[in-house]
């Protein structure tokens, strides 16, 4: 359990159309099973940001832990990728036909994604 309750406002949210229910639809990334549908891009984050709140409290008087928004946590900006021997030998390829290591042709190419 987390001593301090994480900022429902630091969450990551996403509000879009939802053409089958006809209304725009809120979700979180640290809560994937949760949304919550609204006539407005407004009234869907502010239901879902309540319905947090809620989701929150809940989790701790259960003693639960409670997801650290992605906002707030620590990343060392390394990751590690495993790719098939021949991808590899591209990829190195296609970095010394631009004059780069392979690390900066990868991060290129993930930044244009």
């Amino acid at each position: 359990m987390q001593d301090v309750r994480p900022e429902v406002s630091h969450y990551t949210y996403r509000v879009t159309w939802s053409a089958q229910d006809n209304e725009f639809v809120a979700t979180c990334a640290e809560f994937p099973s949760l949304s919550w549908l609204a006539p407005s891009q407004i009234e869907a984050l502010q239901g879902l940001r309540d319905l947090l709140c809620e989701v929150v409290a809940d989790l701790e008087q259960q003693g639960e832990e409670v997801p650290e928004p992605y906002a707030d946590r620590r990343y060392s900006g390394k990751f590690n990728v495993r790719v098939g021997e021949s991808l590899h030998r591209e990829l190195a390829i296609h970095a010394a036909e631009d004059g780069m290591s392979l690390n900066q042709y990868v991060v290129r190419r993930l930044s244009a994604a």
